[in-house]
């Protein structure tokens, strides 16, 4: 069942790695063990939804119903690229001409992102689950336990990802300021060489562009567990 929920610890991902670049802070792992952080999250309705999961008996799995072992495998794989094609093609956030030193479409792009990954990554996860569930009676719980996990994690994961264009923002700003002060010392002494004014932009843009293939793996995570449930399954079934 481990291998299901199986995540980095958040602190410990690339992309808080890189958001703590970018906010030059430093972001320590927390002295408490996954574990016990995670029980914090539970309240007891959650507890009893978990309890009820783990103790549920699934009716047996018919297996006219089962899909061949690698249609889940390649719709998660074909739906990864498309997202991460879909960022990395995205004009907002790559070196062209239509940048602009205003943030608002920066923020409204990434938003944008946010939601396409959300939902498919969602519809992704609730197809793994009804594949499991279609496999075994212990598969159908595990899924079962899935859907409980996801109601107590994805509030507070939603919480901390919707921060990520606030903390975009500020890194916009800094930039902002940085590259305009060789600017202003080039007017004053027009001798010295200076970057060019748009330099930092383009600095901006391929960071953002980076959280948001970082935010990609980071969202997928679950969603491997899931695979890698069902490939263990696979190699145990005549």
């Amino acid at each position: 069942m481990g291998q299901v929920f199986k995540r980095s610890g958040f602190n410990s991902s690339a992309l808080i790695r890189l958001l703590s670049r970018l906010a030059e802070a430093d972001v320590r792992e927390p002295a408490n063990p996954t574990a016990d952080r995670l029980s914090q999250w539970f309240g007891w309705t959650d507890a009893i939804s978990l309890s009820a999961a783990l103790d549920g008996t699934p009716a047996t799995a018919q297996a006219s119903i089962r899909a061949p072992r690698n249609t889940e495998e390649s719709e998660c794989n074909r739906v990864r690229s498309a997202l991460a094609n879909a960022i990395v093609e995205d004009n907002t956030f790559g070196a062209g001409k239509d940048a602009t030193s205003d943030f608002a479409p920066y923020r409204r792009r990434y938003l944008a992102r946010q939601q396409a990954m959300e939902a498919g990554v969602g519809s992704l996860r609730s197809r793994l689950r009804s594949a499991m569930a279609a496999r075994s009676p212990a598969m159908a719980r595990l899924a079962s336990v899935d859907v409980v996990m996801a109601q107590v994690l994805e509030a507070r994961e939603h919480s901390l990802l919707s921060a990520v264009p606030g903390l975009l923002e500020r890194h916009f700003e800094r930039l902002r300021k940085a590259g305009e002060a060789p600017a202003a010392e080039e007017a004053q002494t027009p001798d010295t060489a200076a970057p060019p004014p748009d330099a930092w932009l383009d600095v901006f843009r391929k960071d953002a562009q980076d959280v948001l293939l970082a935010e990609l793996d980071f969202r997928f995570q679950p969603v491997e567990g899931l695979l890698d449930a069902l490939r263990t399954q696979a190699t145990r079934t005549p």
